[in-house]
């Protein structure tokens, strides 16, 4: 059955230097051995966690968003990672996820980070994003989102909705207990696998990330962990692991059915 070998960059972002940290990356991405057919980069990859869009935003046909466009086509890659996107007067926290013809899938973040004023420059998203990937259906989320398990509960007791659940993240050290077990509980109780890739160093309000990022299996196993320093490493998840797991073990058949109710829902 299939395999996906996904990998994880996980670079101390430059403050607010997009030219810097594109260098950087492409750098990293040059330096891949081996398969490497999903590269995820951490969230606002091009700036660190900044809360200045309205100076750094850019539009969707802006530098970074073509250099994701020529990165993918040029490693044959599909390349992932948030950044700060200005659109008709307001201002995302986007996760894009590039293929290598130039085609393109968009998730605004969900969950603002309040306690450190993300939602004070940052309107949030209202929809989830399920993509796929070589037989893998991979749900993609952001930082903050990870402490909020509906959004990312599998909603269907037919059949799981995705395989691989994936969290970009400027997720800092004084909390890294949280992203440990966190990430672990959401592979546990969706019956899938979870990377979260994470910065490493301070950023330019003085915060330390230890990285941290991880790949986890189905049974909340950790099959990868990533110290406190710049690196990147690709790991093969199997779907045929997958779906021995779930036919093992059968909970996902169980769970509640509910519904997300959004904003312009609850409007009507």
């Amino acid at each position: 059955m299939a395999r996906l070998h996904c990998t994880l960059l996980q670079a101390d972002l430059i403050w607010e230097n997009k030219e810097a940290n594109l260098l950087k990356l492409e750098s990293m991405i040059a330096g891949i051995v081996g398969a490497k057919e999903l590269v995820i980069l951490p969230e606002m990859f091009n700036t660190g966690f900044s809360l200045r869009p309205e100076v750094l935003g850019e539009t969707m046909e802006g530098p970074t968003v073509g250099w994701m466009k020529q990165m993918a086509q040029q490693y044959r890659i599909i390349l992932v990672g948030s950044l700060m996107i200005t659109e008709s007067g307001k201002h995302y926290n986007r996760l894009i996820w590039m293929q290598p013809d130039g085609r393109y899938a968009q998730y605004d973040k969900r969950h603002r980070f309040a306690y450190a004023g993300e939602n004070e420059h940052f309107t949030a998203g209202d929809h989830r994003l399920i993509t796929q990937a070589n037989g893998f259906k991979i749900l993609w989320q952001v930082c903050y989102d990870l402490r909020f398990p509906v959004w990312a509960r599998q909603q269907s007791s037919e059949t799981p909705e995705y395989d691989v659940l994936v969290y970009v993240a400027n997720w800092p050290e004084s909390r890294s207990y949280a992203w440990k077990s966190l990430l672990i509980a959401r592979a546990i109780e969706n019956q899938c696998f979870v990377i979260g890739v994470n910065r490493v160093g301070e950023d330019g309000n003085g915060i330390a990330h230890s990285g941290d990022s991880m790949v986890v299996d189905p049974l909340g196993q950790v099959l990868l962990q990533l110290s406190n320093a710049e690196a990147f490493e690709t790991v093969a998840i199997s779907k045929q692991e997958l779906e021995e797991g779930r036919t093992r073990f059968p909970f996902w058949k169980d769970a509640d059915s509910f519904t997300i109710l959004h904003s312009n829902d609850l409007d009507e």
